[in-house]
């Protein structure tokens, strides 16, 4: 009988659990379904939007050599994906549709609504543990509940790894034709427009790209990873996260991919390899996260009673922020870094958090859309997960009164002011110790058209300690 791949996130053949599943049951089909109405609710970037199609043209022509047809549908919400998938396997007599697992809590309703509509028609959803290493719910604290401190999840972590690692799924064989034509590819979907080509070029899309940017990273700059990925200016990252988040590569391949390059080892060994393997399972933890307390998909603070905060309503300021105006050198340097790529270097991503949720005391809800809608690796566990650790509302998050000083982030991190100048043209001129903070020194070294600090850092800290410490004491403690 014939199976149905429905592809969401995971736009690749190699080790595509799902995909090996659906194969290995039978002559196998795909669909992907186009939802532009969802995607504009989930704050969904252009840029991501396009590399979702740049890259699901890349993985038509991987599905062509294995004489797997890719077709594409629309359902423009995802309640009406229930009877678009029963409507094409009805078309094509499927008797199963195979999915990897998703965590959002629209994602998890849809899957559901999807199941029930089969299993109406006799048919059957089955769905795969592939985006994660571990499978939520599996990996819980003694009292069988969801870990919600990262240091002892990874420890939990760190012991199944060693006793199981997870392995990649076979790439399949190449079936017998089907008879099936693909469909054609948009090269854009409206509502959302076309990324500039400078931006495309950075992001390149296909598994081989994906794969060669794993391999190059393991191989030359993850044994360098501990020491110089807070540095922006560097490239001491390995930028994969857009593929990661639209599962062009896997968590196995890159587990494996780092343990290859420390000699198997998790714990012991190379440093960079270690703390990189600690960042894939940050990327779990957030997930796992998302599973146990639903709550976090819906906008909710993941610490209840930080919902009585009282944030500023300053919507000046917030666009402020937003267009990389601050007057705080690294955080407008971060800002327009995001605008023109899509992407911003992790270090800055909690530099910036923390000064529109600290120093403007600016609801860290508005930074969180603000970098969905504009964030080419834009994943919803990742992204909340890293706003509330950075406004002190979530799990395991940085404590209230620890905050960062921007200025002080960026004497440290761009200490010769070699990533300020690359996004702040108009202050090239400055020399390393003023580049920092222009202003300072009765502003006699600030360029013209160049913003004061909208905001002074000191008082503003102040502000933001006060307004947590006026939450119940349970909060703060």
């Amino acid at each position: 009988m014939r199976q149905l791949m429905w592809f969401r996130c995971d736009l690749r053949v190699q080790d595509n659990t799902a995909l090996s599943a659906a194969m290995a049951a039978g002559p196998t089909l795909a669909l992907y379904l186009l939802s532009p109405g969802q995607w504009l609710e989930h704050d969904d970037a252009p840029a991501k939007v396009d590399f979702w199609l740049r890259n699901l043209a890349a993985l038509q022509a991987e599905l062509a050599r294995l004489n797997v047809p890719l077709l594409i549908r629309r359902a423009d919400r995802w309640d009406e994906a229930p009877e678009a998938v029963a409507r094409l396997c009805h078309e094509h007599q499927v008797s199963a549709v195979h999915v990897n697992e998703e965590y959002g809590i629209n994602e998890a309703k849809r899957d559901a609504a999807v199941k029930t509509r089969l299993q109406a028609d006799d048919l059957r959803l089955r769905s795969h543990l592939d985006q994660l290493l571990f499978k939520p719910g599996s990996v819980l604290t003694k009292s069988d509940s969801y870990f919600q401190v990262f240091s002892q999840f990874r420890k939990v972590c760190y012991a199944r790894l060693h006793s199981a690692l997870p392995h990649a799924a076979p790439l399949p064989k190449k079936q017998e034709p089907l008879g099936i034509e693909s469909s054609a590819v948009p090269a854009t979907v409206k509502g959302f427009h076309s990324p500039p080509a400078s931006l495309q070029a950075l992001w390149p899309a296909g598994e081989e790209e994906a794969g060669r940017r794993l391999e190059a990273f393991a191989d030359q700059q993850i044994e360098h990873y501990q020491d110089e990925r807070d540095f922006p200016a560097h490239p001491g990252t390995s930028q994969l996260s857009p593929y990661l988040a639209a599962g062009v590569l896997s968590p196995r391949q890159c587990l494996h991919a780092a343990l290859r390059s420390n000699q198997g080892e998790f714990e012991s060994g190379n440093v960079g390899a270690v703390t990189w393997i600690n960042e894939l399972l940050w990327r779990e933890f957030y997930k796992h996260i998302l599973v146990g307390y639903p709550r976090v998909s819906r906008h909710r603070a993941f610490r209840a009673d930080t919902e009585a905060l009282r944030w500023r309503d300053a919507p000046e300021d917030l666009e402020a922020w937003q267009q990389g105006r601050t007057g705080i050198p690294i955080v407008d340097a971060a800002m327009r870094q995001l605008l023109a790529t899509g992407w911003m270097h992790n270090r800055l991503r909690m530099v910036v958090a923390m000064f529109l949720t600290k120093n403007l005391l600016i609801d860290w809800r508005e930074g969180e859309r603000w970098f969905m809608r504009h964030l080419i690796d834009g994943d919803l566990a990742a992204n909340n997960g890293g706003w509330q650790w950075s406004a002190s509302t979530g799990t395991d998050a940085a404590p209230y009164f620890r905050i960062f000083n921007p200025v002080s982030q960026s004497q440290r991190f761009d200490p010769q002011g070699v990533f300020i100048r690359q996004w702040l043209p108009e202050l090239a001129s400055l020399d390393k110790k003023d580049i920092h903070d222009p202003a300072a020194r009765g502003g006699l070294f600030l360029p013209e058209g160049y913003p004061q600090p909208m905001v002074d850092l000191s008082s503003s800290r102040d502000r933001a300690i006060a307004a947590f410490r006026s939450l119940p004491k349970a909060v703060t403690a």
